[in-house]
This record gives structure tokens, sequence and C-alpha cells, in this order.
């Protein structure tokens, strides 16, 4: 499913017109977006938890040509699905 999926789904199940459950999903990712950014974690019960992670730099290797290459620090999101989401998939 993607982002427009999404849409369409929340409009039919909703009975709401597409440019307003656009509008809706475009918050709830933003307002997500911008949590993740501030470095909040975000947890939605049943589904799972999203957190910011930092990875510290080291050094690494072309793989083309095997010259060395520093990577530097970098900060990466990270999705840990619920417990409920787990046994819903594995049914």
């Amino acid at each position: 499913m993607n982002k427009s999926d999404l849409v369409k789904t929340l409009a039919k199940d909703t009975d709401l017109p597409i440019r307003k459950s656009e509008e809706i999903v475009d918050m709830v990712f933003n307002t997500m977006s911008e949590a993740l950014e501030r470095g909040d974690r975000i947890e939605i019960r049943g589904f799972g938890s999203f957190v910011v992670k930092e990875y510290k730099g080291y050094t690494g290797r072309n793989p083309k040509t095997g010259e060395q290459i520093v990577v530097q620090n970098k900060s990466l999101p990270f999705f840990k699905a619920g417990k409920e989401l787990k046994e819903n998939i594995n049914k």
C-alpha cells in the first residue's frame, strides 16, 4: 500500500472527499516526521514504535574500487513492530 492507496481507503471508509482525506494523511505523516526530527519517540499501540537511532562513523570500503572511505556519523529512523502487529502477521 502506498500513500495514494491510503488516501483512497480513508476516503472510502469515512465518506470523506479525496482532498480532505489527503490533508489528513499528510497531516499525520508531517506530524510524525516533525516529532522524529525533534528526537521524539512515536508509539502507536498495537502497531509499533518509531525512533531515531544514532550511528557512529566508521572507515568503510568502496566495494567497486576497494578504496577506503570515511562514513560520517548519521541518524536514521527505525521502526519496531508491536506485539499485536507481529501476532496478526503470523496468524
